[in-house]
């Protein structure tokens, strides 16, 4: 009589289960994610054959559109579980251009399952397990019908190692197998509607006064922080909606300016130590309010006012959470009431720029709560500003880090404090530890534009400018407001039209510098010199201003009032300790339009030690065009080169 087999590959020291969706490891299970399993498969079946990216996503995400990002980090993981095999090479080999193979050779086993053979009483395998699959859906592959045993005999080498697995061991894959599926159907009901995005606009002060106007901005910040670690939301980041603080606004113009489908609108009132709050979350695509409420606290009592709005957020959506989001949605920014309102105070302060107050009043806040892991975060973002771009020198810039590292200690997997650790690598020569922190991050919600942002940011550095293009497009498809960020890649690649187009009109100085540095590349003097003058108006502090007035007067021919510019900001870096090569190289190039040959290229190999390496950008920039024929310039060109090379064979 026939009865059913069950299907298997063995490679290496792996037996990969096809019907029960399980990878074995000399007989211990390997924790995968479903996705991952599936391109594992994938690419077993077909080992030896070059499977092209297309090819892939269409199999492991039929009828839905993803990023191709999150086949690569399916990749990567698959790599890193893997290991490599018995003669060094990786069991998946990238082909450029082309796609993935399986490299190593996959044997395909069939057996009879344990059910199938109950009468056999002298057997001493453990039964297999009776925990299901996860339900195919119409975008999932379907497991391939049942065969009889008649169609093939039990390996005899895998028979002899299933004989040594223990039933605790088969207990324990049941339950990673139970809980796997379970997973497995949370992430599929997540992909069948497409991703809410939300934005949470500054609450309003129906009754501004200095004492509280802080709150308009804080509230709807930390509601944003906690909303941020739920995977199936896009939410925009708090540097959007600064613009619409105590302001009357249409949700129609708002949602279509901020590119969302969902707005939570809100107000508040003061009097004297008590706050009367009301929120509302919008469908702005149907007009209808998805949960409104009035909500009486005390002003020691914000602490639970943020978690409780964003619940009622997560209910109105209808949102599947994981136990790890829901756990990070449930847990407290600080338990001291005056720690937490110092915290609230320094957001509203970094985001108003003004970073020394900021400081002192995130000191006070760890100082009162020392427990408060992203106050710790937000307190090394502001150190980092003030020692790279406001001269605070090397011990602004060490306090910065330990300020991470406090943060990282009391909460490992803390996104903001991540990312922003990230940032800090980046621009201090350490771009290469960068990169998988941004790398996991994407892989824990590959709706993170944010780090998709910084991802490319850190391919900048290396000069991985092509990645860093496609990066930094995935993370706008995401959240189109990024294009509000200076996308530098363009510039450097020598997309000088297409880097200005896509410059913010903002009255910022740090873009105004670049809407300048733009066309000054296209070689439109006048409105270059006009865009470097009016941001040293805005911010004369800091230093890519400095070097933009030094653009402007050499421009303008007043060549030793321009060396002069260009000698005292990079005297005050060095002054400090520290500096991002990025901001040294424009110190090289400002020297170069002078016709300073010497401190170009002294500014120009700092910025390489300093962990600027985009050898791409140095070898066709036409502004360092009057170094070219100098030995040191080839030297230095040639120092970037190799650790750029080293950096693309490391984490490409």
């Amino acid at each position: 009589m026939s009865r059913v087999t069950k299907h298997y590959y063995q490679f290496g020291l792996f037996l990969l289960d096809e019907d029960e969706r399980t990878l074995l490891r000399e007989e211990e299970p390997v924790p995968l994610t479903p996705k991952a399993f599936d391109t594992l498969l994938a690419l077993v079946r077909r080992c030896g054959q070059t499977l092209s990216k297309e090819e892939l996503m269409q199999e492991i995400w039929p009828d839905s559109f993803v990023e191709e990002a999150n086949l690569a980090v399916n990749i990567s993981l698959l790599r890193k579980t893997l290991g490599e095999r018995e003669d060094g090479g990786q069991y998946i080999e990238t082909y450029p251009r082309q796609g993935y193979r399986f490299a190593a050779e996959a044997r395909e086993i069939w057996r009879e399952p344990e059910q199938a053979r109950a009468g056999d009483e002298t057997s001493d395998e453990p039964p297999s397990s009776t925990v299901p699959a996860p339900e195919a859906t119409g975008r999932e592959s379907h497991i391939d019908p049942a065969r009889s045993s008649d169609d093939a005999r039990p390996d005899e080498q895998y028979a002899a190692a299933v004989k040594r697995v223990k039933l605790a061991g088969a207990a324990l894959a049941l339950i990673i197998l139970a809980v796997a599926g379970l997973a497995y159907r949370a992430y599929k009901d997540g992909q069948s509607a497409p991703t809410r995005r939300l934005a949470v606009l500054p609450f309003k002060n129906e009754r501004p006064d200095p004492e509280s106007d802080f709150l308009s901005y804080s509230l709807a910040d930390t509601v944003i922080t906690k909303l941020g670690y739920v995977s199936g939301l896009v939410v925009r980041p708090s540097s959007y909606v600064e613009k619409y603080t105590n302001r009357e606004v249409d949700p129609q113009r708002v949602a279509k300016e901020l590119d969302v489908d969902t707005l939570l609108m809100g107000s508040y009132v003061r009097d004297g130590q008590d706050l009367r709050v009301s929120a509302q979350l919008i469908d702005v695509r149907t007009g209808n309010s998805l949960w409104s409420e009035r909500v009486d606290v005390k002003r020691d009592s914000l602490i639970t006012l943020q978690e409780y709005v964003a619940w009622q957020v997560i209910k109105g959506l209808h949102l599947n959470l994981s136990s790890a989001e829901l756990e990070r949605v449930r847990s407290k920014v600080s338990d001291n009431p005056l720690a937490y309102e110092y915290f609230l105070r320094s957001r509203y302060l970094l985001a108003t720029s003004e970073h020394a107050k900021a400081i002192e009043l995130l000191e006070k806040s760890v100082e009162i709560d020392a427990n408060n892991s992203l106050a710790w975060a937000y307190l090394g973002r502001a150190y980092h500003l003030n020692a790279l771009q406001f001269f605070g020198g090397r011990r602004d810039l060490v306090r910065a880090e330990a300020a991470f590292d406090q943060a990282l200690l009391l909460d490992p997997r803390e996104p903001t404090a991540l990312m922003l650790k990230a940032k800090l690598f980046t621009e201090t020569n350490r771009v290469e530890q960068a990169v998988p922190l941004l790398k996991e991050l994407i892989e824990k919600n590959a709706n993170n534009a944010a780090a998709r942002w910084e991802l490319s940011y850190a391919y900048r550095y290396g000069g991985m400018l092509k990645e860093s293009i496609e990066e930094g497009e995935r993370a706008i498809e995401l959240d189109s407001n990024l294009k509000s960020h200076v996308f530098n890649s363009y510039l450097y690649a020598g997309q000088y039209d297409k880097f200005v187009a896509s410059l913010p009109a903002r009255e910022d100085a740090y873009e105004i510098f670049y809407r300048g540095f733009g066309q000054y590349y296209l070689k439109d003097l006048l409105r270059a010199a006009a865009a470097f003058d009016r941001a040293y108006e805005l911010n004369p502090k800091s230093i890519i201003s400095r070097i933009g007035r030094g653009l402007s007067l050499s421009i303008a021919g007043n060549a030793a009032e321009s060396r002069e510019v260009l000698r005292a900001a990079e005297a005050e870096v060095e002054k400090g300790g520290v500096g991002d090569g990025e901001i040294t190289y424009k110190i090289a190039q400002g020297y170069a339009a002078l016709g300073e040959r010497g401190a170009a290229l002294r500014a120009l190999s700092r910025s390489v030690e300093q962990g600027f390496f985009c050898h791409p950008y140095f070898a066709s920039d036409p502004l360092l065009a009057s170094l070219r024929d100098e030995p040191e310039f080839a030297a230095i060109l040639e120092k970037a080169r190799i650790r750029h090379e080293d950096f693309r064979r490391k984490l490409f």
